[in-house]
């Protein structure tokens, strides 16, 4: 017992749980052009500015958002062609990608300062690989989820659920940081907090309806402002 009263045991450390695409890499509108080339192949039209707003969502949601928006039903099997012609066309595109302004030195401050931290993305290992490489990212060290790994992809909770249990962290603890409202959408569920970027093209005033408690530009912008968000160092 302290002079002062009963010691009790310290709240633990936040952690932080990155999107990918658009958060830390500059590669949302490669996806949506790819995207484009993929649903053209299959004789689909969409505006490209539709595609851009279903970044990042799972690949079900993106078939219910096809029908409602094109009125054409999917089958599973059209739907697997399609992810398929998409990462075919991503890839095609993937020289393009670069790391966001700060991205690389966010992470290794964060390391620096041993906060946990991991990424948990809505791609597939295949193609999201040698994006995170370029972020300079050891994956013998830092825990990455991909829609591979786990049942359902976002808005569903499980890419930040499972990143935290990987971090071996209470989830509780952890700032989801994202670009886009489905990755706010999805922190809310999984009982974590809630930081926007506009690097991925929403606006401000979604990423906060969809429960974002802090807005910053990038990630340049989020590590000059990490003492706001708990990530002290």
């Amino acid at each position: 017992m302290s002079p002062d009263g009963p010691t009790t045991a310290l709240q633990p450390r936040t952690s932080f749980l990155f999107d990918l695409d658009g958060t830390l890499v500059d590669s949302v509108y490669q996806h949506v052009l790819a995207w484009r080339e993929a649903l053209e192949s299959e004789g689909i039209e969409l505006s490209v500015w539709r595609i851009h707003r279903r970044i990042g969502m799972s690949g079900g949601l993106f078939a219910n958002m096809l029908l409602r928006e094109t009125g054409v039903e999917l089958s599973l099997e059209r739907i697997e062609r399609l992810q398929r012609l998409h990462g075919e066309a991503y890839r095609r595109r993937q020289a393009d990608v670069r790391p966001l302004p700060g991205a690389r030195a966010l992470l290794a401050a964060l390391t620096e300062a041993g906060i946990p931290w991991a990424i948990a993305t809505s791609g597939r290992m295949e193609w999201a690989g040698p994006v995170i490489a370029s972020l300079g990212v050891d994956l013998q060290r830092v825990p990455v989820v991909t829609r591979d790994q786990v049942r359902h992809a976002k808005p569903d909770p499980d890419l930040f659920l499972a990143a935290a249990q990987r971090l071996g962290v209470p989830i509780e603890t952890a700032s989801v940081v994202g670009d886009a409202v489905w990755d706010m959408l999805a922190a809310q569920r999984a009982r974590a907090l809630g930081i926007g970027l506009l690097s991925g093209g929403y606006g401000e005033g979604e990423l906060e309806r969809a429960g974002a408690y802090r807005v910053f530009e990038d990630p340049a912008d989020l590590l000059e402002h990490l003492d706001e968000v708990g990530g002290r160092r």
